[in-house]
């Protein structure tokens, strides 16, 4: 199955776009104001956006620090054979605590973010990982995180409004 074709955006597509990852749960009518659009209208492009699969989902952002003093760990992480990603991956999709994972180019093969009650849970994880001779895990580099510098807000309105390249 071919991949759809993401709709061409105009200006007001960028706005509404980023309107909406500045406030997700922004009202149509405010919306509408912001981009200078009837609501109407503003309903329409955010539900054919929608129907793109350009806006995929909404969400709250969680202060988690409100709730609890949770250790953030980038790690990355270095199989010993290739053939073992699909297993691998299934199994890294498994685990809740592992927020977010990109597999990268370079010397290791992913990278990713676990988010662990305290370091004894994360070392848990990271060890039975590394101890299940199915995975092949060669090894995992922890990075324990300090403090957030600059935490995702969304992406920029530059980027938004880049023309897709033609293929």
């Amino acid at each position: 199955m071919a991949a759809k074709r993401p709709p061409a955006l105009d200006k007001i597509d960028v706005r509404i776009l980023a309107a909406l990852q500045r406030d997700g749960r922004s009202t149509i009518q405010k919306l509408a104001q912001t981009v200078g659009l009837s609501a109407r209208a503003s309903l329409e492009r955010v539900r054919r956006l929608e129907a793109s699969g350009v806006i995929a989902g909404y969400q709250a952002v969680v202060e988690l620090s409100r709730l609890a003093r949770p250790v953030n760990v980038f790690a990355e992480i270095i199989l010993e054979r290739q053939a073992n990603r699909g297993r691998f991956e299934k199994r890294l999709a498994a685990i809740d605590e592992i927020v977010e994972c990109w597999e990268v180019s370079g010397a290791v093969d992913y990278m990713a973010r676990f988010v662990c009650a305290d370091l004894a849970a994360y070392e848990e994880l990271t060890s039975a990982l590394i101890d299940d001779e199915n995975l092949g895990v060669a090894r995992i580099v922890s990075h324990v995180a300090l403090r957030p510098v600059r935490r995702f807000t969304g992406y920029p309105d530059s980027l938004i409004a880049r023309k897709p390249a033609k293929g």
